[in-house]
């Protein structure tokens, strides 16, 4: 049985962390759609980018936007919707066929928005609007900023995806923010059945004590707070309030592994793959990540939800002088500040691109 057939059986998404055009017209990933039981995708700035930047796939699209009038921002959003609809359409029978479960896509708002609630709320509207695609979700930065405009995107009946969360403390405010927009929703007389995830990342924690931490420590902290924040997420679903909202049509906020691709060169680069599996969440991985799970991944057993041996090891992290919370904080601000400057960069690749082409 393939890595990737095992982690689907056991109930755990895997999803795509990148999109390019060539992606699609390859067929390529039809292929791991049909072959890697590959069921979703997520997008980012830097992975848009990278894509635009570095190729020649979208001068035909950029040249008939410009000659349109459309340009900066509004070009980018039609570039990425373009793709993002075409890889919708083919995870459509999946999300059919799970009712809705899986099968989706992701498109981020603009990151300079983080901060800007009401601005977030407006341009995530716009923006499932004129995607109009029922397995789209919206991605809002998980800030405390960015939580009111989860709710309200949430009771808007937007599926959201939360992005930037890095720790237990994180998440549980993202899915109280979710839970607040379903609950208007019940009282306002609409379905609480909108859907949404909670995408938590895992490999900065441990890139950003490389340095400081002893070897039997390295690469190990990622998956501690994975570990808490999957005993968070299994007992929110424990939760009188939750079970409530379940009984009147809500389906949960799945927990989802972000940022699982080895920065180590020393570790093995299915570590996260294989150390996360767990039924009823999601892992979106870089297209190497995938291929390495395919070919040579080992999944364990279903991760525990006591979280008792991630709470062992965080503690050894603090005895070693790493203050969690405080470097919580920190990755969220620096992931927010890392995807407006790839935000700039996507902008001026299509600036230049642009003025190559008009």
């Amino acid at each position: 049985m393939l890595p990737t057939t095992r982690l689907n059986d056991l109930g755990q998404s895997i999803w795509l962390d990148d999109i390019t055009r060539e992606l699609l017209s390859s067929g390529r990933l039809a292929r791991y759609i049909a072959d890697w039981s590959v069921t979703g995708l997520t997008s980012n700035p830097t992975i848009f980018d990278h894509a635009i930047a570095h190729s020649s796939d979208y001068d035909a699209q950029i040249a008939q936007l410009l000659r349109n009038g459309i340009s900066g921002e509004a070009l980018f959003f039609e570039l990425a919707i373009t793709d993002l609809a075409q890889a919708a359409d083919l995870f459509l029978p999946i999300h059919r066929r799970t009712a809705t479960v899986d099968g989706w896509v992701s498109l981020e708002v603009s990151p300079t928005l983080a901060y800007d609630a009401k601005g977030t709320v407006a341009s995530a509207l716009a923006l499932s609007a004129k995607a109009a695609k029922p397995n789209l979700f919206i991605k809002i930065p998980g800030t405390a900023e960015g939580l009111p405009a989860i709710e309200e995107a949430i009771f808007n009946g937007v599926p959201i995806n939360v992005t930037l969360l890095f720790s237990p403390e994180q998440y549980l405010a993202a899915a109280d923010a979710y839970l607040r927009g379903l609950e208007r929703r019940v009282v306002a007389g609409l379905s609480p059945d909108v859907r949404s995830v909670a995408s938590l990342f895992v490999s900065r924690w441990d890139r950003a004590v490389a340095d400081s931490v002893r070897e039997p420590l390295r690469n190990r902290l990622g998956i501690a707070i994975s570990k808490l924040a999957y005993k968070a997420y299994r007992n929110l679903l424990d939760t009188d309030r939750w079970q409530r909202l379940e009984s009147l049509g809500a389906r949960p906020q799945r927990l989802l592994f972000a940022s699982t691709g080895s920065k180590d060169p020393k570790a093995s680069d299915v570590l996260y793959v294989d150390a996360l599996a767990a039924p009823n969440t999601v892992n979106t991985m870089p297209e190497a990540t995938l291929k390495a799970t395919a070919d040579h991944g080992a999944p364990g057993d279903p991760m525990r939800r006591d979280g008792e041996v991630g709470a062992a090891i965080l503690a050894e992290f603090e005895k070693d002088g790493v203050r969690i919370a405080t470097l919580a904080e920190k990755l969220q601000t620096d992931g927010a500040e890392a995807f407006v400057a790839s935000w700039r960069d996507l902008l001026q690749a299509i600036e230049t691109k642009s003025k190559a082409l008009g």
